[in-house]
């Protein structure tokens, strides 16, 4: 047997870095971290695996077709887990060209090269390959008092995020269906957990707790999301893009369902215990209420019970214990919220990793 070559898209972002670091402390697989390095991608994230031989990063751009067709040629792939996205909401709202951009055309782009690839593969290597696109469950819309997302829930997006991460979705099942590329699709709830990126709600609130600023929340804070730690996330990508059937799409949640206003007071309450402030005020004082956000969708709940019942796959990690182990790692890590949040570390990426680069 020999150890197989896997490409991860987006691998140095938030998810992606998780999966990249899971993949190479437990498999044997070498692993080509392609990522374009916008100001969410962060190679400080993988610099527990920067130096393993079987991590081999390129500064590539997935709307790059010929960047890409060049990276197929010389690594010839047993698979693409195809993670590179724009994926904060309130970006997309102010900007959503980036997000059709990455989001579909950088989809079709990939698609695109790894069915030219895949073409040329012996019969053997074309039935083992696959294309594992990462979505999230936005795709889906919002949610009323109860019920859950399944695989069978039907497409309702809501904001430009969701609505490219919708239209790469039926992309990559449309080249299944027409062309036969074998792929399957997963959409997961939210992820939080250590190296996340400042703008999302968990790392933003912690991060603003500790400066003495304030914590905004949407509206009432009661808009309900389900969490899921993201090293749990990483072992269900795997575990799909191993076991999964070709064709198939799985649903992967934390049941861990929260109303923002319950996950800032969890903070605040953990704040308390591991880093109280020098007044011994509760961090909770600096909660304040902000406009909600257009379009801002009421509840997202997963139903993984698909997953569950025939890939066996359950999350270790409950909310309280993952999210202790995110404040505890931001307690602990400030240098790196401190380079990725200033303007030198943009500069340096861009001395040392200038597109097309590999190392």
């Amino acid at each position: 047997m020999t150890t197989k070559t896997l490409f991860v898209t987006g691998g140095a972002g938030f998810i992606g870095s998780a999966l990249v670091r899971q993949l190479i402390a437990e498999t044997d697989w070498r692993i080509i971290n392609i990522d374009k390095l916008t100001y969410a991608g962060n190679l400080e994230s993988l610099a527990t695996v920067a130096d393993d031989p079987r991590h081999i990063f390129s500064r590539a751009d997935i709307c790059d077709r010929a960047a890409l067709d060049a990276l197929f040629a010389q690594h010839q792939p047993d698979g693409v887990m195809h993670l590179a996205a724009e994926s904060h909401v309130d970006r997309s709202i102010h900007g959503p060209g980036d997000f059709i951009q990455t989001n579909m055309v950088g989809t079709f782009t990939l698609l695109e090269a790894a069915r030219g690839y895949w073409g040329q593969l012996d019969q053997e290597h074309r039935r083992s390959f696959r294309f594992h696109h990462i979505s999230t469950d936005e795709v889906f819309g919002s949610l009323g008092e109860d019920g859950a997302f399944n695989e069978a829930t039907a497409y309702d997006p809501r904001s430009p995020y969701s609505a490219s991460k919708a239209a790469s979705d039926h992309l990559v099942r449309a080249w299944h269906h027409t062309y036969g590329l074998p792929v399957v699709v997963t959409n997961c709830s939210n992820n939080y957990g250590p190296y996340h990126f400042p703008e999302k709600l968990i790392p933003l609130m912690i991060l603003n707790a500790l400066a003495g600023k304030p914590l905004p929340i949407y509206g009432k804070g009661d808009n309900v999301r389900d969490w899921l730690y993201v090293d749990d996330h990483a072992r269900a990508l795997r575990t799909v893009f191993e076991q999964g059937r070709v064709g198939e799409t799985y649903c992967v949640g934390g049941n861990a369902e929260r109303t923002n206003m319950q996950v800032v007071d969890a903070l605040c309450t953990l704040l308390d215990e591991l880093a109280p402030r020098q007044d011994r005020l509760g961090y909770a004082t600096q909660k304040t209420f902000v406009a909600d956000r257009p379009g801002h969708d009421k509840r997202y709940a997963i139903d993984a019970g698909k997953l569950r019942r025939e890939l066996g796959w359950s999350p270790r990690e409950s909310f309280d214990s993952g999210l202790r182990k995110t404040v505890q790692w931001y307690l602990t890590n400030p240098a790196w919220v401190a380079h990725v949040q200033s303007g030198e570390y943009q500069q340096w990426l861009d001395r040392h990793y200038q597109p097309g680069a590999t190392a």
